[in-house]
């Protein structure tokens, strides 16, 4: 059974649909704003500071737990479908993992679709990393995380800086990771009375808006699950047994461990979409946070 605390997440989700449903008509801007709600689920973390960062080359802020090394960092890229959420929305929920694994963490502002449509959102994150890397960062020293669509992104900026012949980062951690622009995982249909968010029209909305009206849902930048992972950094996933979107990260896992990666799958029970939303609240969100951290320490070479 989820905990007390886990279960309003639920709840919330369930308040998004119910008002999604009831507005049809509901405008761009609306259902942006609906989904940025989704910041006061997650505690404020202790002793980190944030710094925002606008430049020329990127947006974003940084999340820097005290006492954090200045060499060392986790690019994140937050979800939303690739049309919502914004870094203040995925503060907190980066800031902890940055506090549990000992390292800062540079929250990316990458463009929105529709406006900004595939393959946009790749171009930003991969000009981050540059970014990054001219800060002193080596790839060595950097790792990427993201949760849903944020996870698609961590893992095809960096198939991108592959294929571009550019330094990677140490490893990839991703939550809840959306993959399949096909939409043809099983567990949109076998888990869809579990999620509260993810349902087969939302997904299909979002992956119309994101991949617009040039992209395509094969292309392994669009859809890693299409993508030649071979080469790619070692990759943890986490992802609850209830999810709809639960075969994109057991597809994801098959493939990379057939592509010679080092992949790690830890799969939570009863758990809702990017359940780490409930940080600092949720047991099962601090637990899936510590473990991340754990096995990412080591690649990172933090004690």
């Amino acid at each position: 059974m989820p905990s007390t605390e886990s279960a309003a997440l639920k709840a919330h989700y369930q308040s998004i649909t119910d008002r999604l449903a009831a507005n049809p008509e509901m405008g761009l801007a609306a259902m942006r704003s609906i989904f940025e709600e989704l910041a006061v689920q997650t505690a404020e973390p202790e002793d980190v500071t944030y710094a925002e960062v606008d430049t020329q080359e990127v947006r974003g802020l940084w999340c820097v737990p005290a006492g954090a090394p200045a060499d060392k960092a986790i690019l994140y890229t937050h979800g939303g479908g690739f049309v919502g959420n914004t870094v203040h929305s995925h503060r907190k929920v980066a800031a902890h993992l940055a506090k549990a694994t000992g390292v800062r963490a540079f929250v990316l502002d990458y463009r929105l679709a529709p406006e900004h449509p595939f393959p946009a959102q790749i171009d930003d994150a991969v000009a981050a990393h540059q970014w990054l890397h001219a800060q002193g960062f080596s790839g060595a020293n950097l790792a990427v995380a993201g949760d849903s669509a944020g996870g698609n992104l961590a893992i095809s900026s960096v198939l991108k800086l592959r294929d571009l012949g550019e330094e990677l980062p140490a490893a990839i951690v991703t939550v809840s990771p959306w993959l399949d622009m096909e939409l043809v995982g099983k567990t949109l249909e076998s888990n869809a009375d579990n999620d509260a968010l993810i349902s087969l029209g939302v997904v299909t909305m979002m992956s119309q808006m994101y991949l617009g009206s040039d992209g395509s849902a094969t292309d392994g930048l669009a859809n890693p699950l299409h993508a030649d992972l071979s080469g790619i950094p070692p990759l943890h996933i986490t992802v609850s047994e209830a999810e709809a979107l639960l075969s994109d990260s057991e597809r994801l896992t098959e493939r990379a461990g057939q592509a010679g990666v080092d992949v790690e799958l830890r799969t939570v029970p009863d758990q809702q979409h990017v359940f780490t939303f409930m940080a600092g609240r949720a047991p099962e969100a601090d637990d899936a946070i510590a473990a991340a951290a754990a096995w990412l320490r080591p690649h990172l070479a933090v004690n």
